[in-house]
């Protein structure tokens, strides 16, 4: 099988992965083509080899003959939907496109179908994402993996004004995968290269295990003191027996925190499950047992990312009455699984899918989405979910 393994030291965007894909081959020439025919007019692309920190690498620019507005969500898709593309290409462009606009639905608090998109919208970022599904296709991409993703820290300017790094969007679709800050006082991740790897990559950590056929660098454009400021992506063969098994099931490390308590009101549980969520808790469980003098008790225990495990620590000291913690790492392993939207009675709703690992996608309908529906609506939940679970089959 072939794989890619992205290298996310000095972070993602659209043109650095646009850049390192065109360094492993694929023609400049027939990415044009291919882009015009969407129909995409109105700009030009460039390639320049240029060397950052004495690492040979290919900076991408979009040359725009036009100017060239803001776009709504269902702008885009129909120019997605209606390519003249193969339908990989088309639904890897879809989906990477759809994971931003779920992205400012929520942070905006507006209908996805309302989104309107500034710098994601323009003709330059369209590129960037369907030239980018065209490349993976171009070189026969089977599955990609990733390192952990750096985020930065500072500001950036955009058509919001200054907002913090990572910016709200980027944090949003970057949800559930493994991050860190580093030293950097610039934006290291743009949304759209957060919805690129966040679309393809199946696992985050170290390299795999790989035969490595090609290296390629795409290069930012901003000069980094730090560190050469380029994206390095390895492609070659995987040399994993069980590829399947890889390809729909991850593996990630998280941490388990816990502690026991006998002498708690327990109508503060229910408060206490809900600021948990809130800091960050991939789970909570309430487990009745008997503790010391064979007083009834609960353990309290949360699954979090290491990375929030000094903000849950905190929150369980502050609001129970628990005197110490235990905190452990351990493995879990998830199906690949991701957001999308199914058309219903209700409009496009959110669903989760979820690859099962001989390879068959299930979608089921989100809870928190359904609650809003049905409260909303005035409607009884079950019937809810009834209609949301049809749309997905």
């Amino acid at each position: 099988m072939k794989i890619a393994y992205f290298d996310c030291f000095a972070g993602i965007s659209g043109d650095m992965t646009l850049g390192a894909l065109l360094d492993l081959g694929v023609p400049l020439e027939w990415l044009q083509e291919k882009l015009h025919a969407m129909p995409l007019d109105g700009f030009t692309i460039r390639k320049e080899i240029i060397h950052v920190n004495g690492i040979r690498a290919t900076q991408v620019q979009i040359d725009l003959i036009e100017g060239h507005g803001a776009r709504h969500w269902s702008d885009i898709r129909n120019l997605i939907e209606n390519a003249p593309l193969e339908k990989d290409v088309v639904d890897n462009s879809f989906k990477i496109f759809e994971k931003i606009a779920i992205s400012e639905s929520e942070i905006h608090g507006v209908p996805v179908e309302k989104v309107h998109f500034h710098e994601v919208g323009a003709l330059d970022s369209i590129i960037d994402i369907v030239g980018t599904a065209l490349c993976m296709a171009y070189l026969g991409i089977e599955a990609v993996f990733a390192s952990k993703i750096p985020l930065g820290s500072g500001f950036v300017v955009c058509s919001h004004g200054t907002l913090p790094v990572p910016a709200p969007a980027t944090l949003s679709i970057l949800k559930g995968i493994p991050v860190y800050g580093g030293s950097a006082r610039h934006e290291m991740v743009t949304p759209t290269g957060a919805a690129i790897i966040a679309s393809y990559a199946i696992a985050y950590g170290k390299l795999p295990e790989m035969e490595i056929e090609s290296v390629g660098y795409g290069a930012g454009q901003r000069q980094i003191p730090e560190h050469p400021n380029v994206l390095r992506v390895m492609t070659g063969t995987s040399v994993d027996k069980n590829d399947s098994y890889q390809m729909n099931i991850l593996h990630e490390d998280v941490q388990i925190i816990e502690t026991c308590i006998d002498d708690m009101n327990p109508e503060l549980f229910g408060f206490l499950m809900e600021r948990l969520f809130e800091d960050g808790a991939l789970d909570v469980y309430w487990i009745p047992l008997f503790m010391k003098k064979n007083r009834p008790g609960t353990m309290i225990q949360v699954l979090c990312s290491p990375d929030k495990e000094k903000d849950l620590v905190h929150r369980i000291m502050k609001e129970t009455s628990t005197s110490g913690i235990r905190s452990y790492r351990v493995g879990r392993y998830t199906l690949e699984r991701e957001i999308m939207t199914v058309d219903t009675a209700y409009g496009r709703v959110a669903v989760k899918r979820m690859i099962d690992p001989d390879g068959r996608g299930r979608m089921v309908p989100e809870y928190e989405v359904c609650r809003k529906i049905a409260r909303d609506q005035n409607l009884p939940l079950q019937a809810v979910y009834a209609e949301v679970a049809k749309a997905c089959s």
